[in-house]
């Protein structure tokens, strides 16, 4: 059969535009947990400028958005992975999930901000976990913040502590990990000895940290004057307060190797349909209005060492040494932690 030039031309430019689909697509669609806070104003300026639309696709907590991504390996729902952080990246890594991607502005990020040095996963921005206590709980009761883990086993702090499940909970393993750190695996006295001394002593475990936080910390109605949470909840609680303040109700415990470095991150899904429309918007997420957006809505630091930090963050305290355990470490031995755990704290 002869086949026309106009229809031999045709089939030619369907051909194309279906290879090309990544580059031509102006939909962008972001998988991202459950926390993921930015300004529309900021979302519209980015779909203005590239003449495309952003669409949010919220995965549950980090390791379920990742399990989500692996589920769609090679035929991804959406584009980008957002949230993608240090407690998970090496098994994202594992499945290899993502397309490599160098953004020219990753030089303006601080080098103990770079989460992924295979650049898959391009850093976005950081936070610490960490014990927060009640002050004024701790002063009605005349207790003092503890300056070290072992205190938490101690009589003055028996049922006084909340947790979260570190089989569900991205703070949880987060807080499991910093307790490795602190004790090691293999010592004497190490971290699953530590472990089955808090429940001994009455730790309760809630699934994730909105229920501890909000549901058993004495600052919200509860009985537990500490929880494990973030370096900037006080500050949130400063911004947040229902009547001013002039320092939050609550303060942040750092003990040494205590607290966790949590990087996020952000990668190309491989098989997205909007590849070059990714790429710009991890170019627009490094950049200063972007960096400068998110602080007070999901209350992390910008790893754009460019990017003005809030006011607020004040009362958000750096920890001087965190937990010193690397992503591929974590990576590694993450299941194994949290069995562990699981067969010590909930069995």
């Amino acid at each position: 059969m002869k086949i026309s030039a106009a229809v031999a031309l045709m089939m030619l430019m369907t051909v194309f535009a279906v290879a090309c689909r990544g580059d031509a697509d102006n939909e962008l669609v972001i998988m991202t947990h459950d926390s993921f806070a930015i300004s529309e104003e900021l979302i519209a300026e980015f779909e203005a400028e590239h003449n495309a639309t952003v669409v949010l696709q919220p995965a549950g907590d980090a390791g379920e958005a990742l399990v989500r991504a692996i589920l769609e390996k090679g035929n991804p729902s959406a584009d980008l992975l957002y949230g993608i952080d240090n407690t998970y990246l090496g098994r994202a890594l594992d499945e290899e999930i993502f397309d490599e991607y160098r953004p020219d502005l990753l030089d303006e990020v601080p080098a103990q901000f770079v989460l992924d040095e295979s650049g898959h996963v391009t850093s976005i921005d950081y936070g610490y976990v960490n014990l927060n206590y009640d002050i004024a709980y701790l002063a009605d009761h005349g207790l003092t913040p503890p300056t070290t883990l072992e205190e938490l086993t101690g009589p003055d702090w028996k049922g006084r502590l909340v947790v979260e499940n570190a089989a569900s909970s991205s703070p949880g393993l987060a807080f499991l990990i910093s307790t490795v750190s602190y004790f090691g695996e293999d010592d004497d006295y190490d971290y699953l000895d530590f472990w089955r001394d808090l429940r001994a002593n009455d730790v309760l475990v809630k699934d994730g940290w909105t229920a501890a936080y909000y549901t058993d910390f004495s600052q919200y109605g509860g009985d537990r004057p500490l929880v494990v949470s973030y370096a900037t909840s006080p500050a949130a609680e400063y911004l947040f307060s229902a009547e001013p303040v002039e320092v939050p109700p609550t303060g942040n415990i750092l003990i040494d190797k205590a607290s966790f470095l949590q990087i996020e991150g952000i990668g190309i899904l491989k098989g997205a349909n909007s590849k070059n429309l990714a790429k710009k918007f991890i170019d627009f997420a490094l950049g200063t209005s972007f960096q400068e957006d998110f602080p007070e809505q999901m209350f992390v630091y910008p790893v754009n060492q460019n990017a003005a930090i809030p006011d607020s963050f004040r009362f958000a305290e750096i920890p001087s040494e965190p937990a010193d355990i690397g992503a591929l470490e974590i990576g590694e031995k993450r299941e194994q932690w949290i069995q562990a755990w699981t067969e010590v704290v909930l069995r």
